[in-house]
């Protein structure tokens, strides 16, 4: 088994909240965690129909970025769209 594929079962068997959140620590700077924070936001956002330049400039980021996030939620099979749409309504 390759690491990276190691890496996604150990997230995978994770399933203690407060375990991952030390795993997510331990592994990642802060700058990475609040990267991979903010591309959720995002993808959230734009699932929830904001418009992209509203984003990039609530964020502070890139339409390229956004445009990848896009992308990704338009395509069939989505797993981010399945799983922001399993999420409780926030807005």
């Amino acid at each position: 088994m390759d690491d990276l594929s190691e890496l996604i079962q150990v997230f995978a068997e994770t399933t203690e909240t407060e375990m991952m959140k030390e795993l997510f620590e331990e592994l990642f700077t802060m700058k990475e965690r609040y990267d991979f924070a903010l591309r959720w936001r995002l993808m959230k956002d734009l699932h929830h129909g904001v418009h992209q330049r509203e984003i990039a400039h609530n964020l502070g980021i890139s339409l390229c970025k956004i445009t990848r996030g896009s992308k990704i939620l338009k395509k069939d099979g989505s797993v981010c769209r399945k799983l922001i749409e399993g999420l409780p309504k926030t807005r």
